[in-house]
């Protein structure tokens, strides 16, 4: 796990490294400072040696300076390695998640994956800070400090090592109940995460059923979770602070009343015990700052084990060592294709489907809600991998293909459209970074969107706001298409995408794949009729089964399916 995640520090190792070296120096001239200050008193203020007192006095001051200068330099040094290590993180996240199939993000969810990317990395760059200065920093001092104090006086130090056990086992009682409290936190910030998300995403229907004070609720509900489950880790890890307070003035009070015995014994000097509870107190520190390292490592590991979850989870779709980079053309072949999202021939989706589509073909799918429409679809650019069985476009099997390469060649225009903040030629060439004005408009004119367009008051400048909430179903549903004919395919795939234009558009986006992309497969889910009627032919899908495959005029005529689609739309009395 720790392997893994350090393999995002890279360029920082430098800055990793020198913290540390910093911090041991900073240590160093910190521990040596109080046995300068036993000299001061006992050789120069106790006999009046001022010279001494001067001396002294003057490499106190530069060590002090050397040591604010180490500290700064060690605090830099961490703030920026710690950053670069968050930075590196979410960076390697994000480009994997980038790899995953939809299997891969389901399996996570979108929302965990943003609690992952956000709170769990800084969680791990908080404590990556703590263990590469903190950490360093308070075991140094506390070992240098309990040296300093065995060579000044033995028997003081035996007050430290009744201490400090007593100490380690509560912080053990602490931490094994603390820690089961923070991992299930870490989930529930899943969950609320999820709520908001929906929520937002669906404001408009909430707010059209008037449904706030029930969003409300469900959120509050999540949230009081976290509330409950922090509360009772906090209520633990809060006592790190009075126990070792405890332990601090207990051994102060215990320094202060033997060292007292023994400076009217004459065993201790003034000078020795001034040094010693000053050695005391960067003790005792030292294990305030690793109670806290503690606390915070014990806040990570959860998050640490999520990220790694992310990191080294296997995409399910990936290339071959070999793999073919062009696609012929755009012909589809279905041989005794089966697909399930889950394993178990009952839990299978799609049954033996098995079918050709001729390279430039128009094909038309219907089917009922649950039919496995847009499931086909999705298989055939290997956004999900059959069951069993193959498929092959351009007369080779999708998996023999480069992702990227077959990605290119297949363009899906899906049911959730989707556009980005930003121009309406920003987001067309999602589909074609390189495209020139005149590309845009004639993929646009393709589209029928050239006309609304036009109208805008910046035309192909005019900005999109995030989803696409500035334009209308139908003219979203257009921008996606054009933006999917950007890329010049080989096949394009929409998927009930001219649901939200009327009949007469929708009949001149159809004319248009006719005129101007003869040669692309086009394949159109639709759940109106007169959407797949000039269709060359058209699947009928019932279950996740091909029910029929002919042309329009022949499913009228025969298929039951398309008949009664055909004549409840249409109004018409079934004739026999």
């Amino acid at each position: 796990m720790f392997r893994t995640v350090l393999k995002s520090v890279r360029e920082y190792k430098k800055m990793t490294l020198l913290t540390p070296l910093t911090v041991g120096i900073e240590v160093i001239l910190e521990v040596f400072i109080p046995f300068l200050m036993t000299i001061m008193i006992d050789d120069g203020i106790s006999k009046g040696n001022l010279n001494t007192v001067f001396i002294v006095g003057i490499i106190l001051v530069f060590l002090a300076l050397f040591s604010l200068l180490s500290g700064w330099l060690s605090s830099r040094y961490a703030a920026i390695s710690s950053s670069g290590f968050a930075k590196n993180l979410r960076h390697d996240m994000y480009y994997k998640i980038q790899d995953y199939s939809f299997s891969n993000i389901e399996k996570f969810s979108s929302s965990s994956l943003v609690t992952r990317l956000t709170t769990d990395v800084d969680n791990i760059q908080m404590a990556y800070q703590m263990v590469t200065r903190i950490a360093v920093r308070a075991p140094m001092m506390l070992l240098f400090s309990l040296f300093m104090v065995y060579t000044i006086h033995q028997k003081l130090f035996f007050i430290f090592l009744f201490v400090v056990p007593i100490l380690g086992l509560l912080l053990f009682f602490i931490s094994n109940h603390a820690h089961p409290l923070f991992e299930s936190v870490f989930k529930t910030y899943d969950s609320l995460n999820n709520k908001v998300q929906e929520n937002v995403r669906g404001i408009r229907v909430v707010k059209s059923f008037v449904q706030e004070e029930k969003e409300i609720e469900k959120f509050q509900k999540v949230s009081e979770k976290i509330y409950q489950d922090f509360q009772k880790a906090e209520r633990l890890v809060v006592l790190n602070n009075p126990l070792m307070r405890l332990c601090i003035y207990g051994s102060i009070i215990g320094i202060s009343w033997f060292g007292s015995h023994y400076v009217l014994e004459g065993s201790l000097s003034t000078g020795e015990l001034t040094g010693v509870i000053t050695y005391a107190a960067q003790i005792l520190n030292s294990l305030m700052m690793l109670s806290r390292v503690y606390v915070m490592c014990m806040i990570s590991i959860p998050s640490m084990k999520r990220v790694v979850e992310v990191l080294e989870e296997v995409p399910d779709i990936q290339n071959k060592k070999e793999v073919i980079r062009e696609v012929k053309d755009g012909s589809i072949s279905f041989h005794h294709v089966q697909f399930g999202y889950t394993k178990g021939e009952d839990k299978l989706v799609i049954k033996d489907m098995d079918f050709d589509i001729a390279s430039g073909e128009m094909i038309g799918i219907i089917g009922g809600i649950g039919s496995s429409k847009s499931t086909l679809v999705n298989l055939i650019p290997r956004l999900y991998d059959v069951s069993s069985g193959s498929i092959e476009v351009g007369g080779v099997d999708v998996r023999e293909y480069n992702l990227e390469t077959l990605r290119d060649a297949v363009s899906v225009v899906l049911q959730k459209n989707v556009l980005f903040s930003g121009t309406i030629a920003e987001n067309l060439r999602w589909g074609n970074a390189n495209a020139t004005k005149e590309e845009l408009e004639q993929v646009s004119k393709i589209a029928c969107c050239e006309e609304f367009i036009t109208k805008l008051p910046n035309g192909f400048d005019t900005y999109i706001e995030q989803g696409g909430t500035n334009v209308s179903g139908g003219q979203k549903q257009r921008l996606c298409i054009a933006r999917a004919l950007l890329k010049k395919p080989k096949i394009l795939i929409l998927d009930d995408s001219t649901s939200a234009v009327d009949t007469k558009t929708d009949a001149m986006i159809q004319s248009s794949f006719k005129n101007e992309i003869p040669d692309v497969t086009k394949i159109i889910i639709a759940q109106r009729i007169s959407s797949v009627e000039d269709c060359g032919r058209v699947l009928v899908l019932e279950n996740g089964k091909l029910n029929a495959f002919d042309t329009p005029s022949n499913l009228l005529k025969t298929n039951k399916i398309y008949q009664e689609m055909y004549y409840s739309q249409n109004k018409e009395e079934k004739h026999e």
